[in-house]
């Protein structure tokens, strides 16, 4: 029974495929967009995934541990996928507050 408090997994899980999904609709080579449509499907993208943490939050019994874990992956996904860190950051810090 308290081994289930650190089973992260599943958080961990989550966390990948957040960051996945991020980095497969983010809009990276802004040349050709305007400041306005990029901001516009950023707001858009960010609404898919507070809706699939809200879906995530309803199924899973979540603690601070696991939510630390679920963080930290998405986090060092976006990193490694060459994003500045001081962006990532503020994203993880805003997913974060979605839980």
């Amino acid at each position: 029974m308290i081994f289930a408090w650190f089973d992260a997994r599943e958080c961990k899980k989550f966390g990948q495929e957040l960051a996945d999904f991020y980095l497969e609709r983010v809009v990276v080579d802004k040349k050709d967009k305007t400041t306005k449509f990029v901001e516009k499907k950023q707001k858009i993208l960010l609404s898919k995934i507070q809706q699939k943490v809200y879906q995530f939050k309803i199924s899973q019994s979540l603690n601070v541990y696991k939510k630390a874990q679920l963080g930290n992956v998405f986090k060092w996904r976006l990193i490694e996928a060459g994003f500045d860190k001081s962006y990532v950051d503020e994203l993880t810090s805003w997913l974060m507050r979605n839980f």
